[in-house]
């Protein structure tokens, strides 16, 4: 089969296992035995009910790591799909199914790139990796942060890891994640006395004693930003009170909220900030923290510059740098100190109904994929 075949075949196979996160529905037992087949040795890694694997081809020399997921989100409602979310169909060129953009067809691209890289060099200079989990779209406990943590304790550090998620806006290559803000969340609670609205004077009331300085908070200037990354933004996503009723002084006031933050911030400082802001208000409160991950940054180096040089030859364009959105792996793989960059397919359709990619882009990826094992270990030794 030729290249575009393959890619279609692979992200098919892939996508008709439902693997609604943690769930891997055998996905990674189907790429173990494709990289196998081509002298990967895999070591599988599960923790916690989940599926991970660490995949290496070669003996020595600087390493390039493909990393992703093959968790998926829930479909949602069945019957607002036009075709089922977990039988892939291909139609007018466009391929539809839960996973198409996120990520399974990248993990197909990664897969076909190196077939083809390693049948063009099957000795070829520098060492392969695979870093893959199902464990991403949900808590990410179990999944990727445990293959790293058993990477560092054997001292293995890839040197260039190119993370599938699908971080192209209007099209292919168009945008190129070089990093990704921190995230940190946290649940708290105010609390007052409940009583008759009628007798404040026998009641707290925590909404009243909320109210300056959550405004304190949401209009608080945390950092001025830090090189290509935006100012640490702070965003209430939850807020509750009240028995339901209009007569009641409620007894707390909960809420959530949280930070995206960039490098010019830790999260020790903002932390400790919330906490004095609170305390100097004099309020009464229990607070409950959440650390989703640290930001990272990957400056234009050996593998930014690379990237550059294979989208200009393969689609005739440069990508922007970009480190918004979400967070993603990137930020637990980063600290085992290599270069990370996320590049993959359009994501105008991920996590949606009827989510889908157009063939024509894997197939791109693909080459584009291995563009960069030929520029970083064939190049390397040159």
């Amino acid at each position: 089969m030729d290249q575009r075949q393959r890619v279609l075949r692979y992200a098919q196979t892939l996508m008709a296992r439902p693997s609604v996160t943690p769930e891997d529905g055998g996905c990674q037992t189907w790429m173990a035995e494709r990289l196998q087949q081509i002298g990967f040795t895999v070591t599988p890694l599960p923790a916690g009910g989940v599926e991970n694997f660490w995949a290496i081809r070669g003996e020595s020399g600087p390493i390039f790591c493909f990393a992703g997921h093959t968790d998926v989100v829930p479909p949602g409602p069945r019957e607002a799909w036009a075709t089922d979310p977990f039988t892939p169909e291909l139609r007018d060129g466009v391929l539809y199914g839960r996973g198409a953009a996120d990520m399974k067809g990248s993990l197909a691209a990664m897969l076909v790139a190196v077939e083809d890289f390693v049948g063009a060099h099957p000795r070829h200079p520098g060492r392969i990796a695979f870093l893959i989990t199902s464990d991403e779209e949900g808590v990410a406990t179990h999944g990727t942060r445990h293959v790293v943590d058993y990477l560092a304790a054997r001292q293995i550090r890839p040197d260039y890891c190119l993370v599938g998620e699908p971080s192209s806006a209007e099209r292919l290559g168009d945008v190129v994640k070089n990093g990704r803000r921190g995230s940190l969340n946290a649940r708290l609670r105010i609390l007052g006395q409940q009583g008759h609205v009628a007798y404040p004077e026998l009641a707290d009331n925590p909404i009243h004693r909320a109210l300056r300085p959550l405004t304190e908070l949401v209009e608080k200037q945390w950092d001025d930003g830090y090189p290509d990354f935006p100012p640490t933004r702070l965003q209430i996503s939850n807020i509750h009170a009240g028995t339901g009723v209009t007569n009641v002084i409620p007894g707390q006031l909960e809420l959530q909220f949280n930070f995206r933050f960039s490098p010019a911030s830790s999260l020790e400082s903002l932390q400790k900030a919330v906490v004095d802001l609170l305390d100097r208000h004099g309020l009464r409160y229990e607070l409950d923290w959440q650390f989703s991950g640290p930001p990272f940054y990957t400056p234009p180096g050996k593998l930014v510059a690379a990237t550059q040089r294979v989208l200009q030859r393969r689609l005739g364009r440069e990508a922007q740098l970009s480190t918004g959105g979400g967070t993603s792996d990137g930020r637990f793989i980063a600290q085992l100190g290599g270069e990370v960059l996320e590049l993959g397919p359009r994501n105008a359709t991920i996590h949606k109904v009827n989510e889908c990619v157009e063939l024509a882009e894997l197939e791109d990826l693909a080459a584009i994929y291995q563009g960069l094992l030929e520029e970083l270990l064939v190049g390397t030794a040159a």
